[in-house]
């Protein structure tokens, strides 16, 4: 962005919810069937038809509101009024002026809050899709509904307008889908439209002036896609105001193609849809002990997750940027667990977080489907020096593979032993004798030029002993013969 210039980001984050059912009927709540045939007289509004409220849904919205530090209020039900095919009654179901969830917050990995205003509950519309080569409605030849989709629970997660920056939104939508995946509320699904996020944006040239007219970019599928919108959104703003002209309230489309936003409709205000209570539907007056079951049933949400594992390397918190880029990884990954297992059997810390955040990282399908017993087992082995670390990595491999197994087997299998000190010790010292430059380069006193000579001579002796050598013994073997 140009500097001289603040963005101001709040987001609008729709999330269906893992229910069997609709919100409002008893038609399956499942992607990807045939179209049009996940419907009823209810979700295709037909007169006559009554909805009747989903309580799986009321929990898992109240289990959004309890991982977002929500207040959960008693709340209602409102007609949202408007037409357009997608909601074939021509209204959707929604609660407006009494929200089931207020007042909350989501901590980021770095260490910023983002208010959560409010996370209500909904109905979902169908899907629409235009033929023709825009893909969008102006031009098309015509356009199909499918209403499976139509009545599916969502809850919508309005923040603050807290955030400053493209990379924190970014940073926002990510924890906040996982933890939706973590309170099993939501699958977080953003490429089959289980998570979609709607990014209002603003610009100002200091904090310290009002907000600016803000507008609304609809309908974003994926974390790159939402940071690209917002920088561009907010370049073309400030060029607006600095030509002398103002930004008008609008709802504006991303093109991913063309990497721009496009304007959809003028925004909308709470007047246009001509909301009312929903005639059918009573109030929604959860209890304490109604919200205290829902909250016991929730595992630990990423945050938490993620600070205890950062109380397993520093107790004190002090982790590295590298360490904490791990922490985050095996979070996301859920591969955490694997990492508690192995520390709790004495394997220490690091060893366990780098390389399951580095090696079992790269298939954590089947790291997830691994034994712990098994994977605590292969990293005892190198933590006691069994294996050498290159020998770990391919034993890891192999488990992962396989979907499990003995590790000592498999490092047997191998012909992978730990080398005696004696063995080590000859072939450090034939490594020397064979290179006296880089030797010789060890030797001295600069020290970048020793750290790269001890590099470089600890792969030739990995090199020489087929990976048998552990890297940590090789390195006090050259110190020992330094003096």
């Amino acid at each position: 962005m140009k500097p001289g210039w603040e963005m101001v980001i709040g987001l609008e984050v729709h999330c269906e919810l893992r229910t069997a059912t609709k919100l409002f009927c008893g038609c399956p709540n499942l992607f990807g069937d045939e179209p049009n045939t996940n419907v009823c007289p209810v979700c295709l509004g037909l007169p006559g038809s009554l909805p009747v409220l989903n309580q799986k849904a009321v929990e898992l919205a109240m289990a959004i509101g309890t991982a977002l530090n929500c207040e959960i209020r008693p709340s209602t039900f409102h007609r949202k009024n408007y037409f357009y095919p997608d909601q074939a009654k021509d209204y959707q179901i929604s609660q407006y002026d009494e929200p089931i969830n207020v007042d909350g917050y989501l901590d980021l990995p770095d260490g910023s809050r983002v208010g959560i205003e409010r996370a209500h509950m909904e109905e979902d519309t169908g899907k629409t899709t235009h033929a023709g080569a825009s893909g969008r409605i102006h031009g098309a030849d015509y356009s199909l509904v499918d209403y499976n989709r139509s009545g599916v629970p969502l809850v919508e997660i309005v923040s603050a307008p807290d955030m400053r920056s493209s990379a924190q939104a970014r940073a926002y939508a990510t924890e906040l889908r996982a933890m939706l995946v973590a309170s099993g509320a939501s699958d977080g699904k953003m490429e089959e439209g289980s998570m979609r996020v709607d990014a209002n944006i603003s610009v100002r040239r200091s904090s310290d002036d009002p907000f600016g007219t803000r507008c609304e970019i609809k309908n974003l599928n994926s974390v790159r896609s939402l940071g690209r919108a917002i920088e561009y959104e907010a370049d073309r703003q400030i060029a607006i105001i600095e030509t002398g002209e103002s930004v008008v309230q609008q709802t504006r489309h991303w093109d991913e193609d063309a990497g721009r936003t496009q304007t959809l409709r003028s925004k909308e205000d709470a007047y246009d849809y001509r909301y009312f209570l929903e005639p059918d539907l009573v109030p929604l007056v959860p209890d304490g002990e109604w919200i205290r079951a829902v909250a016991d049933t929730m595992g630990m949400m990423p945050a938490a997750r993620r600070s205890r594992l950062v109380d397993l390397l520093d107790p004190a918190g002090e982790v590295s940027d590298s360490q904490a880029d791990q922490v985050a990884t095996v979070v996301d990954l859920g591969l955490d667990d694997l990492v508690i297992a192995a520390v709790a059997n004495g394997v220490g810390s690091g060893l366990a977080l780098a390389r399951t955040a580095n090696e079992a990282a790269t298939d954590a399908e089947a790291a997830r489907k691994v034994d712990p017993d098994s994977y605590v087992a292969l990293l005892t082995m190198e933590d006691s020096g069994a294996l050498t670390a290159t020998q770990s990595k391919t034993v890891l491999a192999d488990l992962l593979a396989a979907g499990g197994g003995d590790p000592a087997a498999l490092a047997a299998a191998k012909g992978y032993e730990a080398m005696s000190e004696d063995s080590l010790a000859s072939a450090v010292a034939e490594v020397v004798a064979a290179h006296p430059d880089a030797w010789g380069r060890y030797c001295s006193d600069d020290e970048g030029d020793r750290k790269k000579m001890a590099g470089m001579l600890t792969g030739l002796v990995m090199k020489a002993t087929r990976g048998q050598a552990d890297g940590k013994a090789v390195a006090a073997e050259l110190q020992r013969l330094r003096g």
